[in-house]
């Protein structure tokens, strides 16, 4: 199992998390501020099932709008993978 935490702008959030649900995937949002300007981000954190990590980052790449700026980037992934997680 993976997890993802990809850190986005505000804008695109609605658009990615509906997205990550329509493929069946969970995603929890973290309100963030960072970066210039410290403009507003969302950070989400996405557990998924290893044969579903790429399906996932495409749904990101897919649904993360190009930034103004030359050289700006769309959003940072960090993957982690996960030993063990339980629901209690």
């Amino acid at each position: 199992m993976k997890m993802i935490i990809a850190i986005i702008g505000d804008h695109d959030n609605e658009a990615v998390s509906q997205a990550l649900v329509q493929a069946g995937l969970r995603v929890t949002r973290i309100a963030s501020t960072g970066a210039f300007l410290r403009r507003g981000n969302s950070t989400l954190l996405i557990g998924v099932e290893d044969h579903r990590l790429e399906e996932a980052i495409q749904i990101l790449r897919q649904h993360t709008t190009p930034p103004p700026q030359e050289g700006a980037k769309r959003a940072t992934l960090f993957v982690l993978n996960v030993e063990h997680y339980l629901q209690v």
